[in-house]
């Protein structure tokens, strides 16, 4: 395998490219060795399924498409992130709050934990954002729990 692998896609910013995103990174993973009957492929899919839907979500039409970069660094860590036009960075809903939405963050900060990894935010050079997470590749691509 090479010692960096990278993939992108550029997609509309609209909720029917949420589910495009999440099929892209799976048969991206798929193609780098993670069988698509993981455990971890189901994580990778949600925590990617969040950060496209935050990019659609909240950014009020004030970014018109989302990219998602994957990156696998020396077979030794994972690195997705979701990059979106608009100034505003993920917020942290105080745990008093009840409301059904606004949960994203919180569900991608657990998982990347889960998995050993980090989670972090880039500012772009055109004013925008990313937002990573990264994973170490030995735990994700380790066998099936039981």
């Amino acid at each position: 395998m090479a010692d960096h692998q990278e993939a992108s896609i550029t997609l509309p910013s609209d909720p029917a490219s949420v589910s495009v995103a999440r099929r892209y990174v799976t048969d991206v993973v798929s193609e780098w060795g993670l069988p698509e009957e993981a455990e971890a492929v189901d994580t990778v899919r949600l925590i990617v399924s969040e950060l496209a839907t935050n990019a659609v979500q909240h950014t009020f039409g004030q970014s018109p498409t989302f990219t998602v970069d994957i990156r696998l660094e020396r077979d030794e860590k994972l690195r997705i992130g979701v990059t979106d036009s608009h100034p505003r960075w993920p917020q942290r809903l105080p745990a008093a709050v009840r409301q059904d939405n606004g949960r994203g963050m919180v569900i991608i900060r657990t998982l990347t934990a889960e998995y050993g990894g980090q989670l972090s935010v880039t500012p772009t050079s055109e004013g925008g954002k990313t937002v990573w997470i990264a994973l170490p590749w030995a735990g994700v691509a380790a066998p099936l729990r039981s």
